[in-house]
């Protein structure tokens, strides 16, 4: 079997899960594709996948010229870079790394240039991480609130990477977490901010996440398998 038909495979095989473990409701699958080549990110979509996550800019913008024909959404998924906003805010359909207000002021500086609303999500450093991005869930609120500064961004929500476990199991109460947070701030009601999204799970835990309330979930290893040099 070719890499390519295992990919399809791999996406079939994702999807059904996902389908099985939502119980109705809807979850969206972003396949985290850094470092897969072309043909490999074309194969997962004609499986089905429909949005394609990146975590650098500059690989997103060698693979749109690629790919431009596809007809899916792109998520910025990675650390946001100040000085990389501008393009990423031609080259995303969505940003779901949102995390300071610097990046948030630059974001809106671009978009309001574009006469652009763009989706975004906030990322909250859920785990406490002095290694990761984020917002400290206790100022996530606020965070959020303050965003109605930015008329150019909405935030559709937030994400979160949990600390890396032994097991699935080790990231369901962060994920419990997120959920108890993201209805929080979704019961807030501020217009600039629906927050219905929540981003989380990735190929170790996804069912976790999802069976704890993930609206979306962003799949590498198992779909493209283990990346070249791990």
């Amino acid at each position: 079997m070719d890499a390519e038909e295992a990919v399809r495979r791999n996406v079939i095989l994702v999807l059904d899960q996902v389908q099985d473990a939502a119980r109705g409701r809807r979850v969206v699958v972003v396949a985290a594709t850094k470092t897969q080549p072309p043909e490999l990110v074309r194969a997962a979509v004609a499986a089905g996948i429909r949005d394609i996550g990146e975590n650098r800019v500059q690989e997103a913008a060698d693979k749109k010229r690629e790919l431009g024909d596809l007809d899916v959404h792109w998520h910025m998924i990675g650390r946001l870079q100040r000085n990389k906003v501008k393009a990423a805010v031609s080259l995303f359909d969505v940003i779901q790394s949102v995390d300071s207000l610097d990046i948030a002021a630059a974001i809106e500086r671009e978009a309001s240039a574009r006469g652009l609303v763009l989706p975004v999500l906030v990322e909250v450093n859920i785990g406490m991480e002095s290694t990761k991005g984020g917002v400290d869930p206790a100022a996530a609120v606020s965070f959020v609130e303050g965003l109605r500064e930015f008329p150019h961004l909405r935030v559709e929500g937030l994400m979160a990477v949990p600390p890396a476990g032994p097991d699935p199991e080790s990231s369901r109460p962060f994920f419990r977490r997120m959920r108890a947070l993201q209805a929080e701030i979704e019961s807030c009601g501020f217009p600039h901010a629906p927050a219905r999204i929540l981003s989380m799970g990735m190929s170790a835990d996804y069912v976790v996440a999802i069976e704890e309330g993930a609206t979306m979930v962003r799949i590498g290893t198992a779909i493209f398998g283990p990346r070249a040099g791990r």
